[in-house]
């Protein structure tokens, strides 16, 4: 007589009731053999060390799910848990792949990014802003004299100054 396999778990420690494999649904299973294989085990290590939370001080990443935290290497290929942190989405993809470092980012991702791209270059922000200049009237017909000398001849002018036309009036 053939015996059913027993199943061991009600849900995934996650929550989620169809189990795939070894307790866990199809995403726990993915992320921990992407654990091993990418993070030497460690993947958990790091969050627990980091309550689930990005380390980019001011983040409001709100998002706790499986997927919405990535562990970062500080040097690639090393899965030493000191040299790895949480971070979310964002930040890991502005640290990996954005090729400019930005000078109003916070200093924590200014190094993680530096570490990652070590002869990229700073990006500047450059200012188009135009900034207004003073206006000095020059009189070029006589009628525009007295109106010079009644502004004062230095002041911008004003929008309830009158406009310098010409009227031609026919006779």
């Amino acid at each position: 007589m053939k015996k059913k396999p027993l199943q061991r778990a009600i849900c995934c420690p996650c929550g989620c009731e169809k189990i795939l494999a070894l307790g866990l649904c199809a995403t726990c299973y993915t992320l921990k053999r992407q654990d091993e294989e990418y993070f030497g085990g460690h993947r958990e290590t790091v969050l627990a060390r980091d309550g689930h939370l990005c380390r980019i001080p001011g983040c409001t990443s709100l998002k706790r799910g499986k997927r919405s935290l990535a562990v970062h290497h500080r040097k690639p290929g090393n899965n030493n848990p000191d040299l790895m942190i949480t971070l979310c989405l964002g930040h890991h993809a502005m640290v990996t792949r954005t090729q400019m470092l930005r000078k109003e980012w916070p200093e924590l991702l200014r190094i993680l990014w530096r570490e990652q791209h070590p002869k990229a270059h700073e990006q500047t922000i450059l200012n188009f802003a135009v900034k207004p200049v003073a206006l000095k009237l020059v009189p070029l017909f006589p009628d525009d004299r007295q109106v010079a000398n009644r502004i004062g001849g230095t002041s911008p002018l004003r929008k309830s100054d009158p406009p310098n036309r010409v009227s031609i009036e026919s006779k």
